[in-house]
């Protein structure tokens, strides 16, 4: 299994992960900043710390992914491809029937996620699609960072999938609020870890959703 601590660090990364690997996240981050200007793929300020800002950032939910029992990862609202297309270049080698569904409902980011799975030859499905007129859908991991705050993406799960294994989530310094407030309409368990790339950050995998009161 990939440990996503390698990740923090270039030089241990580079002995834990192909140089092939590491090669096509460095040419994914600069097709992006090229990009930039054109289809504002990111905020411009994050453009120097694209590397820890995002490509880490998303890289680090591996632990979560790399599963015996995981084969598809649906990423809502996907945007520039974080997590989505990140997870794909470092599954691909590992798992490579490993699918990545990719929902993003601007016509020029939907282009050019297909055009970088292209690229990187990765399996994916890119809809440009609203997710919220979308039903009966399935996958084994639902993943969403900088989409939608957490409540909706609970709704989202419950109305739109009839079938996941879990959600994994990005939550800042007021997680533990984040998380009790939901308790109060929602069951769930949930294991949370620490962000690399944010002190105050954590991510956070949430299985066995039910919605109280139904």
């Amino acid at each position: 299994m990939i440990d996503s601590n390698i990740l923090k660090i270039d030089k241990i990364l580079a002995l834990n992960v192909s140089r092939e690997t590491l090669r096509e996240l460095e040419d994914y981050s600069k097709e992006i900043i090229i990009r930039n200007s054109r289809i504002n793929l990111i905020s411009k300020n994050t453009e120097k710390s694209i590397k820890s800002r995002h490509i880490e950032d998303s890289a680090q939910t591996i632990d979560f992914i790399d599963k015996n029992d995981i084969e598809v990862c649906t990423d809502l609202g996907s945007g520039a491809g974080f997590p989505g297309i990140v997870l794909g270049i470092l599954m691909k080698s590992k798992k490579p029937l490993f699918k990545t569904i990719l929902y993003e409902k601007s016509y020029h980011k939907s282009t050019f996620l297909k055009e970088m799975s292209k690229k990187f030859r990765i399996n994916t499905e890119v809809y440009r699609k609203n997710i919220f007129e979308q039903k009966n859908l399935s996958t084994d991991v639902i993943i969403s960072r900088a989409f939608k705050p957490l409540p909706i993406i609970f709704e989202i799960a419950h109305k739109n999938f009839i079938n996941f294994k879990y959600i994994i989530f990005f939550l800042g310094k007021s997680r533990k609020k984040i998380l009790n407030d939901a308790l109060k309409n929602w069951n769930f368990d949930y294991e949370e870890k620490k962000s690399l790339t944010n002190n105050e950050s954590t991510v956070v995998k949430i299985y066995n959703l039910e919605k109280k009161h139904e």
